[in-house]
C-alpha cells in the first residue's frame, strides 16, 4: 500500500506499525471498549426488561436461545475477523492491490454467507430446541424469539463483517458510534414494545433486529468514505486464490467458535433437563459471565488488529511489546471484575432475576468462576495473537479441546453436585484451550530466552500505565 493512501487516513485509522505500543493499544483499546460493553449492556438491558417485565420462564426462554445464536453469530463472527486479519496484514504490508482485492472478496463471501446461515438456522430451529430438551413452558417463546433474530441474521452479519474491517484497519471509533446509537434505539423499542405494549419475547427480538440494522447502515456508510477501500469493478473478478486465502484464515476461526458453541449446548441440554429454575439461573449466569470477561475479550481484539499489522509488516519484537500491554490489561480486569462476581455475587443474582431459588445457584456460580477468570481472560490476549498472524489452526485446536472438556465436566458432575458443575465445566474449558494457544505463543512469538523481557514488559504495563492520561485514549 502507498503511503499517501495511508497518510490521508491517519486520522480516521491507526498504523500499528510505527509509534508507542502502549499509546497505540490503548488508543485503539478504549473505543472498542466502549463499543462492546454497550453491545453487552443492551444485552444486559434486554434480559432485565424481559426478565422483569414479562418473568423469569420469558428470561429462561430468551436465554436457552443464548447457546444456540452462539453458534450462529459466533461462526459469522469468526469468519468476519479471519477476513479482518488478511485486511490487516495487507494493510501493514503496504500491499494496496492485495487490500482491495482481498475487500471485494470479503463482500462477496459476506453476502453468500449472511443467506445461507439464515435460512439454515430457521429451518432448523425447532429440531434445535428439541435437541436440547427446551421446557414445554418456554418452547413457544423461545421459538418465537429465535424465529424474528435468525430471520434477520444477515443485518447482525453484516455488522460484524463492515466492524472487522474497520478495526482491521484500526478504526474502532465507528463500530462505536454504531453501537451508542443502536443500543438507544434499542432500549426504546424494548421498553415501548414489552413495557408498554405488552408484546412478549418477540419484542425483544424485533427490537434486537432493528437496532442491528442501524449499526450495520452506519458501518457501511463509513466503509464507503475510506479512500483505499474505494473499489472498482475490476477488483471483483478475483481469482481462486483470494477466495482461497480469506476461506482458509477465516473458517478455522469459525469453526473454533462454533465449536465452543457446541459444548455451551450441551451444557444446556444438561441444564434444561433439571427444570427452568436451573435454566433461568444459567441465563443469568451467563450474561454475567459475558459481560464481566468483555473487557479482556476487547483486549484480544486490540492484540489481533495489532499482531496483523505487524505481522504483515515482519516487525515480531512489536508483537511481543503489545501481548505485553494486552495481558497488562487483562490482569487488571481480573482484579477488578472477578472481585466483584466473588464478593457480591446475591446482589448480581437479584439484579436479573426474582425466585430465590434461581438467586442462590447464581451464589454456586459467580464466586468460582470469578476466582478462576484469570485464565479466560489471558486465553483471550493469547490467542488472539496467534490468530493474528494468520496461524488459526491452533485455536481451533483449542476450541475443540474446550468443548470436549465442557461436555465431560458437565455430563459427569452435573449428576453428582447440581449447579456448580456448569462452573466447574467453564473453568476447565478455559485452563485446557489457554495451554494450547500459550504453546503456540512459546513456539513462535517468544522464544525462551526472551520470556524475562516479556514478564518485565508485563510488570511495567501494570505499574506505569496509571502515568498515562486515560483521555488519550479516547482519541482513536
Amino acid at each position: 500500500m502507498s503511503r499517501v493512501s495511508i497518510n490521508t487516513e491517519k486520522k480516521q485509522v491507526i498504523d500499528f506499525t510505527k509509534g508507542s505500543p502502549f499509546r497505540l493499544i490503548m488508543a485503539f483499546y478504549w473505543p472498542l471498549l466502549l463499543t462492546s460493553m454497550l453491545q453487552q449492556f443492551y444485552n444486559f438491558a434486554d434480559t432485565w426488561i424481559v426478565g422483569k417485565g414479562l418473568g423469569d420462564n420469558a428470561l429462561a426462554a430468551v436465554g436457552n436461545m443464548g447457546s444456540l445464536f452462539f453458534l450462529i453469530v459466533g461462526f459469522s463472527f469468526g469468519l468476519a475477523n479471519g477476513f479482518g486479519v488478511l485486511i490487516a496484514q495487507s494493510f501493514g504490508a503496504r500491499d494496496e492491490e492485495a487490500l482491495k482485492h482481498r475487500f471485494a472478496g470479503v463482500i462477496e463471501l459476506g453476502a453468500v454467507l449472511a443467506v445461507a446461515l439464515s435460512v439454515l438456522s430457521v429451518l432448523f430451529l425447532p429440531s434445535a430446541l428439541k435437541l436440547l430438551r427446551t421446557d414445554e413452558l418456554i418452547f413457544a417463546d423461545s421459538l418465537k424469539y429465535g424465529y424474528i433474530v435468525f430471520g434477520g441474521l444477515s443485518a447482525g452479519i453484516c455488522y460484524n463483517i463492515s466492524a472487522s474491517v474497520l478495526r482491521a484497519l484500526g478504526d474502532s471509533k465507528t463500530p462505536l458510534k454504531a453501537i451508542i446509537v443502536s443500543s438507544v434505539i434499542n432500549l426504546l423499542l424494548d421498553s415501548m414494545f414489552i413495557l408498554v405494549l405488552h408484546t412478549g419475547v418477540e419484542g425483544a427480538a424485533i427490537a434486537t433486529l432493528c437496532s442491528q440494522v442501524v449499526s450495520s447502515i452506519i458501518c457501511i456508510r463509513r466503509l464507503r468514505k475510506i479512500p483505499v477501500l474505494r473499489i472498482e469493478r475490476k477488483y471483483f473478478k478475483n481469482d481462486k486464490r483470494v477466495f482461497t486465502d480469506l476461506l482458509r484464515n477465516g473458517i478455522p476461526m469459525a469453526f473454533m467458535n462454533s465449536i465452543t458453541a457446541v459444548g455451551c449446548m450441551v451444557v444446556q441440554y444438561f441444564v434444561n433437563g433439571f427444570g427452568v429454575v436451573y435454566t433461568a439461573a444459567y441465563a443469568a449466569c451467563s450474561k454475567y459471565l459475558n459481560l464481566f470477561m468483555n473487557p479482556a475479550s476487547t483486549a484480544g481484539s486490540a492484540m489481533s488488529a495489532y499482531t496483523s499489522q505487524n505481522y504483515g509488516a515482519g516487525n515480531m519484537k512489536r508483537i511481543r511489546q503489545g501481548l505485553a500491554v494486552c495481558v497488562g490489561i487483562s490482569v487488571v480486569t481480573y482484579l477488578t471484575l472477578g472481585s466483584l462476581m466473588v464478593f457480591i455475587p446475591e446482589k448480581l443474582g437479584r439484579i436479573l432475576l426474582s425466585g430465590s431459588d434461581q438467586i442462590a445457584l447464581v451464589c454456586e456460580f459467580l464466586p468460582r468462576c470469578g476466582v478462576m477468570i484469570i485464565f479466560v481472560d489471558i486465553l483471550f490476549v493469547v490467542r488472539s495473537g496467534v490468530q493474528g498472524m494468520g496461524k488459526p489452526m491452533l485455536p481451533m485446536i483449542s476450541g475443540i479441546l474446550e468443548m470436549i472438556l465442557r461436555i465431560a465436566v458437565i455430563s459427569y458432575f452435573i449428576g453428582r453436585i447440581g449447579f456448580r458443575a456448569t462452573a466447574y465445566a467453564e473453568i476447565s474449558a478455559w485452563i485446557g484451550a489457554l495451554l494450547v494457544n500459550a504453546y503456540a505463543f512459546y513456539a513462535v512469538i517468544v522464544p525462551p530466552d526472551q520470556y524475562k523481557e516479556l514478564i518485565h514488559s508485563v510488570r511495567s504495563v501494570l505499574f506505569s500505565s496509571r502515568k498515562v492520561p486515560v483521555k488519550h485514549g479516547s482519541r482513536g
